[in-house]
């Protein structure tokens, strides 16, 4: 937390929601291999584990459950701020207004999945699928309209086209991976875990992005007035 004259700037609580998901993944995923829970391979490209299975077992339970709840409410805010942040820019329109509610329900989706986790049963897997697809999908909504608010801003346009493209990647990247379940299930089987690795890389960058963004503007908590 840095303390200004102005205010307690916020960008290290943009960088933390963006960082901590992707830090637990990986820590997990190192656990897991070096207990035995999984065997050593590059996931983004080799398909090997999925996310959910580095934090089922060992030692990586405790950690994934341990982070990955912070980091949902850390989600939570990050949008709730957002929002406020893009009208203190003096951005208009809807779109900002539906960040902090489809941010809440993409953080409870996420804490939803984390508590499912390591848990056997038809029940608590609907609740990982479930979770896992609300957001995604809400993060990435959030991730477009936010864009598309600093693409209209007078001074932010270039970087809210750059971070519209960061989503096009992503979403390309997700059509693909349906397209692929579509045309060859056992092909995409095979591929679906490393869509997964990526898909988390994408979305986690953007919000890493946006925190620089905050920082660079100077976007600050007053705690007084005047």
């Amino acid at each position: 937390m840095v303390l200004k004259r102005n205010g307690i700037e916020l960008w290290w609580l943009g960088l933390a929601a963006g960082l901590v998901p992707l830090l637990t993944i990986h820590t997990t995923f190192f656990v897991s291999v070096l207990e035995g829970h999984v065997a050593w391979c590059m996931p983004y490209w080799e398909s090997c584990t999925s996310i959910s299975k580095t934090g089922r077992h060992g030692s990586a339970y405790f950690i994934f459950k341990g982070t990955m709840l912070p980091a949902a409410l850390l989600g939570i805010l990050f949008w709730l701020l957002n929002a406020a942040w893009l009208r203190q820019m003096g951005c208009q329109g809807r779109g900002p207004a539906w960040l902090p509610w489809l941010g809440l329900v993409a953080g409870l989706a996420l804490g939803a999945y984390t508590l499912a986790l390591g848990h056997g049963g038809d029940a608590f897997n609907l609740i990982r699928r479930i979770g896992v697809v609300l957001y995604f999908s809400l993060t990435f909504i959030n991730q477009l309209l936010l864009s598309a608010a600093l693409r209209a801003h007078v001074t932010m346009g270039d970087t809210g086209q750059r971070l519209l493209w960061l989503c096009q990647v992503t979403l390309l990247i997700g059509i693909f991976s349906v397209l692929l379940d579509g045309v060859t299930p056992d092909l995409h089987e095979r591929w679906e875990d490393a869509f997964e690795w990526v898909l988390a890389l994408l979305i986690n960058l953007h919000a890493v992005w946006v925190a620089m963004l905050w920082r660079s503007s100077g976007f600050v908590a007053r705690l007084w007035t005047g």
